[in-house]
């Protein structure tokens, strides 16, 4: 998910080390940089309209955290300062911080924490399981408003294609147009987390430009440094800086490296190099061609229910191949045999086991870098088949 232009890019590492040589360090609350201002103007010349606000971190979770603090300030300074609660789906991850773990609503994740964090409203994903209409997902949403309180909203969060969490899923067109309308009615922020699709990984700049709404704020990191440095972004619609700007005019400052001189230098490198090779259109381009391929290899596995796929962003959910339905049981070990019997293939994956959590199986996601050739992505493509049919084969021998 990170090392999306591969390694030792020449002309990124020669941009590091020119800014190194000139100034790698100064602190944003005192100062900007040439570099930092350029990295500003061209991420939000890429962004979709309206979103012409760009501060930067030092990665995904910071970037989640900073733009919790900013839809706070945003209702505060609009005079609504009981907008205190984010609504969000139940099979998410926004990361690892005690506020951003609050977003998730996967107990098994939050259990060690939950002393510490200030837990969230959630409502079901709108899978093949819960409901692949989206019509519950909207109910859950209109439920939580009559029992809290439209006044009680600050926003709705979530990643507009899912990662980690429920690999290249996203809710169906209804229920984003429901969601808007909702954003109309009732005044909250739609925060869109796309510290992974952000970049290119979907096909396009960002996933936000394939939704049927925009959003007020969105989040990213990984693509933007591309494995070369640490580095996050917040991107915030006119009205929401300016409802700060004009009101106290005060943001928190954030953490030392935020919009340091080096990673911005990569930052402005890794758009260069997306732009120059034109790898987004690469990966829009070569996407459905790797998703049909991977899904009439892995299909006809008994292991296999759902493969789904946006741009370089590809998601594999398994189920109990005695009835192609209920969850594996937990003991068996599927998501982390598949990681290790990927790593003997010579593939790296990352899979999940949230069962426990009740809303999605043991699932894998796939991530190649955008500078893949057809070749290696055909390989990807075989390796992942082999992978799946041996753990397939433990599996049943197991349940039998």
């Amino acid at each position: 998910m990170v090392s999306s232009l591969g390694h030792g890019v020449e002309e990124i590492i020669e941009a590091a080390r020119e800014q190194a040589r000139e100034v790698s360090f100064i602190y944003n609350q005192q100062f900007t940089s040439p570099a930092q201002e350029e990295l500003a103007d061209r991420v939000a010349a890429i962004a979709p309209p309206e979103l012409n606000r760009v501060r930067f971190t030092s990665g995904g979770a910071e970037a989640n955290e900073a733009a919790l603090r900013m839809l706070r300030s945003f209702h505060v300074e609009k005079g609504q300062p009981a907008r205190v609660k984010t609504i969000s789906p139940a099979q998410s991850y926004h990361g690892p911080t005690m506020a951003t773990l609050g977003l998730s609503g996967r107990p098994a994740m939050r259990a060690p924490y939950d002393p510490l964090i200030q837990n969230q409203l959630h409502i079901p994903p709108s899978t093949w399981r819960c409901d692949p209409s989206g019509k519950a997902a909207l109910a859950a949403f209109d439920a939580h408003i009559a029992t809290h309180g439209a006044e009680s909203i600050a926003a709705f969060v979530c990643e507009p294609i899912s990662a980690a969490a429920l690999p290249a899923y996203s809710p169906p067109s209804l229920f984003w147009d429901g969601l808007a309308e909702r954003r109309d009615a009732h005044g909250f922020l739609i925060v869109l987390d796309e510290v992974v699709t952000g970049m290119g990984r979907t096909g396009t700049w960002f996933a936000a430009e394939q939704l049927p709404l925009t959003p007020d704020i969105i989040t990213t990191a990984k693509g933007l440094g591309a494995g070369f440095a640490p580095i996050g972004a917040v991107l915030a619609a006119d009205h929401v800086y300016e409802a700060v700007a004009e009101g106290s005019g005060l943001l928190e400052a954030g953490h030392t490296w935020d919009g340091a001189p080096l990673p911005c230098a990569v930052g402005i490198a890794v758009l260069d190099h997306l732009e120059r090779h034109k790898l987004i259109d690469r990966v829009r381009s070569l996407g459905p061609e790797v998703l049909d391929k991977l899904t009439a290899r892995v299909s006809e596995l008994d292991l296999v229910r759902e493969v789904r796929g946006r741009g370089f962003l590809l998601g594999v959910e398994y189920v109990d191949p005695r009835d192609g339905e209920s969850f594996i049981p937990p003991e068996l070990g599927v998501a982390r045999g598949i990681d290790k019997e990927a790593l003997r293939q010579g593939l790296i994956v990352y899979s999940t086991q949230p069962t426990s959590d009740g809303y999605v199986g043991d699932q894998t996601l796939l991530a190649p870098a955008f500078v893949s050739t057809d070749e290696e992505l055909d390989t990807m493509v075989e390796r992942m088949t082999t992978t799946i049919s041996n753990v397939e084969r433990r599996v049943k021998a197991e349940l039998a």
